[in-house]
C-alpha cells in the first residue's frame, strides 16, 4: 500500500497562452506562491489547489455566473471544503484560484512591478481565500495583507502594498 503524500497538491493550468508568452515560468510561479501559502496551513497538509491562469473573457464570464458583477477580476477564489477544519487523512480539495491575464498585466504595469512578482502576490491572496481568510473589515484586511507580506518575503518577493496606498 502506497503512502499518501504529505506535501500540498497544487495543479496549474494555462488556458491563456499569453500568460506563457510575456511570462515562460507563470504556471511554475503560481505553483511555487500556492505552495508557500499552504505551507503553513492549519489543518491538513495533503490540501489539493487548482490554479488556472485564463484571459478576461472567461474571468468575466465566471465573476458574471458566481458573483454577479459583469466585468473581468484579477483573481477570484471559489472554496470547495468549506470554513470548517478537515480532520481527514485523505487528500482534501480546498479550492480553485483563477487569474485574468490583462487585468493582471495591466495591474502590474500600473503599479511598476514585475508580472512575476504580481502574479506571486495573487496566488498568495485567493489561496489565503480559499484558507478562509477575508479583507471585508479593516481589521481582516490588515491581518491578510500582513500574512500576504510575510508569505511573500519568503518567496523573495517586496512587499506589493508599499507605494501603492
Amino acid at each position: 500500500m502506497s503512502e499518501l503524500p504529505d506535501a500540498p497538491s497544487v495543479e496549474v493550468a494555462v488556458s491563456c497562452n499569453e500568460w506563457l508568452e510575456l511570462c515562460p515560468e507563470a504556471a511554475a510561479i503560481a505553483a511555487r506562491a500556492a505552495g508557500a501559502a499552504l505551507a503553513e496551513a492549519a489543518g491538513p497538509s495533503r490540501f489539493i489547489v487548482d490554479i488556472t491562469l485564463t484571459d478576461d473573457a472567461e474571468q468575466r464570464h465566471l465573476n458574471h455566473t458566481y458573483r454577479a458583477a459583469d466585468k473581468p477580476t484579477n483573481v477570484l477564489a471559489f472554496p470547495q471544503c468549506g470554513s470548517e477544519p478537515v480532520a481527514s487523512q485523505m487528500p482534501v480539495l480546498l479550492g480553485d484560484v483563477v487569474l485574468a491575464f490583462e487585468t493582471v498585466r495591466r495591474e502590474a504595469t500600473e503599479q511598476h512591478k514585475p508580472l512575476a512578482d504580481h502574479l506571486s502576490h495573487l496566488v498568495v491572496h485567493g489561496v489565503l481565500h480559499l484558507l478562509g481568510l477575508d479583507h471585508e473589515s479593516a481589521a481582516e484586511a490588515a491581518a491578510m495583507e500582513a500574512r500576504e507580506i510575510e508569505i511573500l518575503a519568503g518567496l523573495g518577493v517586496p512587499d506589493p502594498y508599499r507605494g501603492i496606498m
